[in-house]
């Protein structure tokens, strides 16, 4: 439940490839073992890539859903992910919440864990929204917090930044927005 789809598949590729020699005598121990660096070099690649741009990450490992906004349940969300009511009230009581009023937001994460933030007693909850990660500009989050991608590049203007300049920017649903410069040597 904690590994990403890509590296679950060449955890299981690498156990395989190593049975290989012990499955058949005339298999040599040179080839399985230049098969396991292969694989071991394609997926620190892989992970190369994947931190280096945002795209090939999302491409690779996909995003978290929100499914829970304010305790209502999103059903197309649901449907998309292929999400039963039962699984998600499962995972619901397996972190001690049996109501689902009691949610204010709930994200099914790439490895299919369940994140969920509870609604705070007497006051509003707010929920921080991932705007600019790594120099980039995270575009299917910006309606969650009311801004667009002009709105963003003017705020940052304002502080005298690019996107580029900020290695992480998220912005509560009322508009505050936390900035964490890039730092010169990352």
């Amino acid at each position: 439940g904690e590994l990403q789809p890509a590296e679950l598949v060449i955890t299981i590729l690498l156990s395989d490839v190593a049975t290989m020699p012990l499955q058949s005598a005339q298999v040599s121990l040179f080839q399985p073992v230049m098969l396991i660096l292969l694989l071991i070099a394609l997926e620190l690649l892989a992970t190369h890539f994947g931190l280096k741009y945002r795209k090939f990450r999302t491409l690779t490992q996909g995003n978290s859903v929100m499914i829970i906004k304010d305790g209502t349940l999103d059903q197309a969300a649901l449907k998309k992910l292929r999400y039963s009511v039962d699984d998600v009230m499962e995972a619901l009581r397996l972190k001690d919440i049996f109501d689902l009023n009691d949610v204010a937001y709930a994200y099914v994460e790439t490895n299919g864990a369940l994140s969920v933030l509870k609604q705070s007693e007497g006051k509003q909850t707010e929920l921080p929204v991932l705007v600019v990660c790594d120099g980039e500009i995270v575009e299917r989050e910006l309606p969650l917090c009311g801004m667009t991608k002009a709105s963003v590049e003017t705020l940052l203007q304002k502080k005298g930044m690019t996107p580029q300049d900020v290695f992480l920017m998220t912005c509560s649903m009322q508009g505050k927005p936390t900035i964490i410069r890039k730092e010169d040597n990352a």
